[in-house]
C-alpha cells in the first residue's frame, strides 16, 4: 500500500516555473524599448522556493540556481535501477505470500501476507508504467535477474524449505524470510533516494522504505 504524503511534484514544478523565471530574467527584453539586461552583480529576479528531497529543508534559489537544477531532475541509472530490480524483488515476496494461506496455521501471519500482496501489486504496476514512459524496457541492467544483486533475496533452496513448511514452522520461516526480504527492500529504496534523480521514483522509493519498515515491525512482534 503506497503512503499518501505530500507529493514531490512541486519541487519539479517549482523548479521549472524559475526556470523560464532565470531565461525571463538573465535574456533581457529584446523587444524595442525593453530594458537592458541586468548589471553583472546585480539582483537578476526574485528567490524561488524549491521544496526539499524527503528529509531536507526547502531552499531559496536565485533564478539561476533554479534553472541549473531543473535540468537535474530527469531519469539516472540509479532510477531505472532501482525500478527493474524492485519489479523483481517485489515479485519474489508475492511469491511467497501466495504459499501462505494453505500453510500458515496463524490469522495474524496471514492478514499480514494479504496486506503485502495488496500492497507490493500496485507498486510493481506503477513501476513497470514508469519503465514504460521512460524507456526503461531497453535500458536493461547488467545484473537482470542476478538475485545475488539485490539485498534480502531469498535463496531457491530458502523457498524450496518454506514450501516444504507447514504450521508454526511455517510461520516462523516466512517471518525471518520476510523481515530479511524487507530490509533489503529498505535498503534498495535507501539507495535510491541517495543516487537517483527521478522525483517519480523518489515518491516510489519513499513509499517503499516508510512501509515496509512498518511491516518489519509487524512481523518482529508476531516472531516467537
Amino acid at each position: 500500500m503506497l503512503i499518501h504524503r505530500p507529493s514531490a511534484r512541486p519541487r519539479a514544478t517549482a523548479l521549472a516555473a524559475a526556470a523560464v523565471a532565470a531565461v525571463l530574467a538573465l535574456g533581457g527584453c529584446d523587444g524595442d524599448g525593453g530594458d537592458p539586461k541586468p548589471a553583472a552583480g546585480k539582483d537578476a529576479g526574485p528567490g524561488v522556493v524549491a521544496p526539499g528531497r524527503p528529509g531536507e529543508p526547502a531552499r531559496t534559489l536565485t533564478a539561476e540556481e533554479a534553472a541549473k537544477e531543473a535540468s537535474r531532475d530527469t531519469a539516472n541509472s540509479a532510477d531505472f535501477r532501482y525500478a527493474q530490480m524492485m519489479i523483481e524483488h517485489h515479485a519474489q515476496a508475492l511469491v511467497m505470500t501466495e504459499l501462505v494461506p494453505d500453510r500458515a496455521s496463524s490469522p495474524a501471519v496471514k492478514r499480514l501476507a494479504e496486506r503485502i500482496a495488496a500492497g507490493q501489486k500496485p507498486e510493481i504496476g506503477a513501476m513497470e508504467g514508469w519503465l514504460k514512459r521512460n524507456g526503461g524496457e531497453d535500458r536493461k541492467q547488467p545484473h537482470d535477474h542476478d538475485h545475488a544483486g539485490m539485498p534480502g533475496m531469498a535463496t531457491e533452496a530458502q523457498l524450496k524449505e518454506l514450501r516444504a513448511a507447514k504450521g508454526k514452522a511455517f510461520d516462523e520461516l516466512f517471518l525471518k524470510l520476510m523481515i530479511t526480504h524487507h530490509q533489503g527492500a529498505v535498503t534498495m529504496a535507501t539507495e535510491a533516494l541517495s543516487e537517483g534523480n527521478d522525483v517519480i521514483v523518489e515518491e516510489m522509493a519513499s513509499d517503499v522504505a516508510a512501509q515496509q519498515t512498518v511491516e518489519i515491525n509487524r512481523m518482529r512482534a508476531l516472531m516467537p
